[in-house]
């Protein structure tokens, strides 16, 4: 890896509770452990600036014109405003690359910054707004007839897609974390697309932390409480459950979000913690006996991986990132519809032996990864492709690496 390269980093999240801002924050603290020359730029509730080692954080304050997203995220009309008071910074700085994470504010703050100072863009594909697009337009018309819904979620799919993928052909380098997203944006934008994975810090998340006394299985859920996140099918896991006759177990669910009273009042025997962090969220996945994650819109899904690291294997859904993360039999279960969801949950429930083995199985995949691999890999595709060669053509990598 070529050290001396300067990356200015624009993150859509930092100080969000969700996959890509620990994953930005991973990037930072790689930055800081290798001494790499690094500027991040994230929002935040006021303007400050810190500075670390080789690492100058940036936060700066959304206006009055912002409006949310979800409950967890916002876009400020007006964010562009900082670009002349960032302007001496960057100069001083000299970056080699400017990453981002996609369209949001802070995103579009990025791609002005590189074009305007003639930088090098790169882009990581984090989030299936297409697919958010449909289930929220879906849940906004279910009044409507079956097939006029399905007409208008059809479409507001489409045209998120078409939308999204024409801000990703502005970057002359793209990362998405899974092979089927890479052949996709590939295909949509003619530019050339890399495999960022994602990894987990295996001493936050471990067995160890594991302090239960009741014997009561336990099923985890830990994400946003979203539409986009399908955590309704919770409250269907749970009814299938009973009606097999289990009835010694518990669903605990981690998060916040709009779906969150709905859970409370359609769930029997459920446990709604909000947001947790640290130890608590630690303790909190080594005390689940399974993780349970029937979003079909995750690009990659890195509590996955967090409960892999705390010995708890996972069943997932056929759709979207966490089933390239599940290997299917050993350290959970990929399920092609919810009968088989149902399934493979009913299974862990009643063979103890098999759940004894998958935990220590996940714990061992969960091993295995690496975030220095991860950002190292995304060094040398800035290196490849927009340092050493920096016309922008789809033949500077030839095809994705796969």
């Amino acid at each position: 890896m070529k050290k001396s390269l300067r990356v200015a980093f624009f993150p859509c999240v930092y100080h969000e509770v969700d996959g890509v801002a620990k994953t930005s924050r991973q990037f930072e603290a790689f930055a800081k452990s290798h001494e790499v020359p690094f500027l991040m730029v994230h929002a935040g509730p006021r303007d400050e600036v810190n500075c670390e080692g080789t690492v100058t954080r940036v936060q700066l304050e959304r206006s009055p014109l912002k409006f949310p997203l979800d409950q967890a995220h916002n876009y400020d009309l007006l964010f562009l405003r900082h670009f002349e008071k960032l302007r001496p910074r960057l100069e001083s700085f000299r970056p080699d690359v400017v990453q981002i994470t996609g369209p949001s504010d802070v995103g579009t703050l990025g791609a002005y910054v590189a074009y305007k100072m003639k930088i090098p863009l790169a882009a990581s594909w984090q989030t299936n707004v297409h697919e958010y697009a449909r289930r929220r337009m879906a849940a906004a018309v279910s009044f409507l007839p079956g097939a006029m819904r399905t007409k208008l979620s059809d479409l507001a799919e489409q045209l998120s897609f078409r939308a999204t993928a024409r801000f990703y052909k502005i970057p002359r380098l793209l990362f998405a974390p899974n092979q089927e997203l890479i052949r996709t944006l590939e295909a949509a934008t003619g530019k050339p697309c890399y495999l960022m994975s994602h990894a987990v810090d295996a001493a936050q998340f471990s067995p160890e932390f594991r302090d239960r006394t009741d014997e009561a299985f336990r099923i985890g859920y830990v994400g946003r409480l979203t539409t986009e996140k399908n955590v309704r099918a919770l409250a269907r896991l749970e009814q299938a459950l009973l009606a097999k006759g289990h009835r010694d177990f518990r669903t605990v669910v981690v998060g916040e979000g709009a779906e969150g009273d709905w859970l409370r009042n359609n769930m029997r025997q459920v446990e709604l913690t909000g947001v947790l962090t640290g130890n608590a969220l630690s303790r909190a996945f080594a005390n689940f006996d399974v993780l349970a994650f029937p979003s079909e819109t995750d690009t990659f899904g890195l509590v996955i991986l967090e409960a892999f690291a705390s010995g708890v294997p996972a069943v997932v859904t056929d759709r979207g990132g966490p089933q390239y993360s599940v290997r299917h039999g050993q350290t959970g279960f990929i399920a092609h519809n919810f009968d088989e969801f149902v399934d493979s949950v009913s299974r862990l429930i009643s063979q103890r032996e098999l759940l004894s083995t998958m935990r220590a199985a996940a714990r061992e995949q969960a091993l295995t990864t690496s975030w220095d691999r991860i950002f190292e890999g995304m060094y040398e595709a800035y290196e490849r492709c927009l340092v050493e060669s920096p016309v922008e053509s789809h033949n500077v990598l030839g095809v994705a690496t796969t």
